[in-house]
């Protein structure tokens, strides 16, 4: 067994109205705080502007309380992460956590299966997106 990273849990929570949230929401999230504006997320993710924006649009729509916070125009300081917001991610890390820990048996077994030769560059055309 060459791995030496334990198997983690990583959830996408799928809400009855249509909404998403996951680890690619979490993502933006994180950038959107330290970058304080969606361009500059976009950038620190090397991901286009519109789809950024597109998923805060997506997050402030899922819910009745906004989770970001937009100024259009607004130099250096463009978009916040609104309380609701903070609240949102913490709700989700403590569900990924509890998530982990739950299945935390099953995962070792599944990981002492594992082929170390697999390529996951194949995940990405098997699960239908890239999450790196």
């Amino acid at each position: 067994m060459d791995g030496e990273a334990a198997a983690r849990v990583s959830v996408e929570i799928n809400f009855p109205n249509g909404g998403v949230f996951g680890r690619e929401e979490i993502l933006l999230i994180d950038a959107i705080r330290a970058q304080r504006s969606i361009i500059g997320a976009s950038r620190a993710l090397g991901l286009s502007y519109r789809k950024c924006w597109l998923v805060v649009d997506a997050l402030n729509r899922t819910f009745e309380s906004t989770v970001i916070a937009t100024y259009p125009g607004r130099r250096g300081s463009g978009a916040e992460i609104t309380a609701f917001g903070e609240r949102l991610v913490a709700l989700y890390q403590s569900i990924e956590r509890h998530a982990g820990a739950s299945a935390e048996k099953s995962l070792a077994e599944v990981t002492a299966s594992l082929d170390w030769n697999f390529d996951p560059k194949a995940r990405s055309v098997v699960a239908g997106r890239d999450l790196a």
